[in-house]
C-alpha cells in the first residue's frame, strides 16, 4: 500500500529554499541601503559592509552617529572660503546693473 506522505515530501524542501531566497534579498537590499547611507555621508561605500560584521557595526554606528561627517567637513570648508571671499559664492546672485 502507497503512503500519503510521498506528496508532501517536497514541502520541506520548498520552504528551506524560499527561507533562503529570501534571506539572500534581505542581505543584498540591506546591502545596498547601508552603501547609500554612507555615501551620502561622505564616507566610502563599502564602510556600509561593515554593518555585517558584530561587534564593528556598533563601533562604525557610533561613528555615523557621533563623528563630524566628511561632507559636513567639506561644506564648512566652502562656507569659509565664501566668507574670506576666495570664491564664487553660490548662495550670491549677482545681476547686471540696470543702465
Amino acid at each position: 500500500m502507497p503512503s500519503t506522505n510521498t506528496l508532501n515530501g517536497g514541502a520541506p524542501a520548498t520552504i528551506i529554499i524560499g527561507s533562503l531566497i529570501f534571506s539572500v534579498v534581505a542581505i543584498i537590499f540591506s546591502a545596498v541601503v547601508y552603501w547609500r547611507i554612507f555615501s551620502k555621508a561622505g564616507y566610502k561605500g563599502a564602510m556600509g559592509l561593515l554593518m555585517f560584521i558584530p561587534i564593528a557595526n556598533i563601533i562604525v554606528l557610533c561613528i555615523l552617529a557621533f563623528g563630524e561627517w566628511p561632507i559636513y567637513r567639506e561644506l564648512k570648508y566652502l562656507r569659509e572660503q565664501v566668507v574670506l571671499g576666495d570664491q564664487y559664492s553660490p548662495f550670491r546672485q549677482e545681476f547686471p546693473s540696470s543702465p
